[in-house]
């Protein structure tokens, strides 16, 4: 069981940081009750996802993710496609740090993939406060020395 990062149509990786993410993300997914199966992280751009929107979802509009699951009873095995284009214009939006709206995209995925959902207002709410308190228990500057590459 493994949690890997990988890159589509984009130069992005988080080299270096592997280890300490996938750390953090398995004592996310421990919290939540769960085992990690193997969950893949595949970076990508807002072509590549925009291409997974309309062919898999039928949904012809940008999004910094979307989370294929395939759990099964107590093992969370999913893909998460995240462009990295869509983070970064969110991070300017939202006025954060790049990297810090990496970790909250990351660990949203893998609150779907537990289960959460954010289709409602009350949904959302919930799954903004659990990506609020693993944002808190992330190790101090996670990521932070990885910059944009689209």
């Amino acid at each position: 069981m493994a949690i890997t990062f990988n890159s589509e149509d984009t130069k992005f990786n988080i080299a270096g940081h592997k280890r300490e993410v996938s750390a953090w993300i398995r004592a996310a997914v421990g919290e939540e009750g769960f085992r990690v199966g193997d969950i893949n992280v595949i970076f990508c751009s807002d072509p590549y996802l925009l291409g997974i929107n309309r062919q898999y979802l039928q949904h012809d509009y940008y999004t910094d993710i979307i989370t294929f699951d395939y759990c099964e009873g107590g093992v969370l095995s999913g893909d998460l496609f995240i462009s990295v284009d869509t983070v970064k214009g969110n991070a300017e939006e939202y006025h954060v740090m790049f990297h810090v709206e990496l970790l909250r995209v990351i660990i949203h995925g893998v609150m779907h993939l537990a289960g959460y959902k954010d289709k409602t207002d009350a949904d959302a709410a919930k799954m903004r406060e659990r990506e609020n308190h693993y944002l808190a228990k992330a190790p101090e500057g996670l990521l932070a020395g990885v910059k944009y590459r689209g």
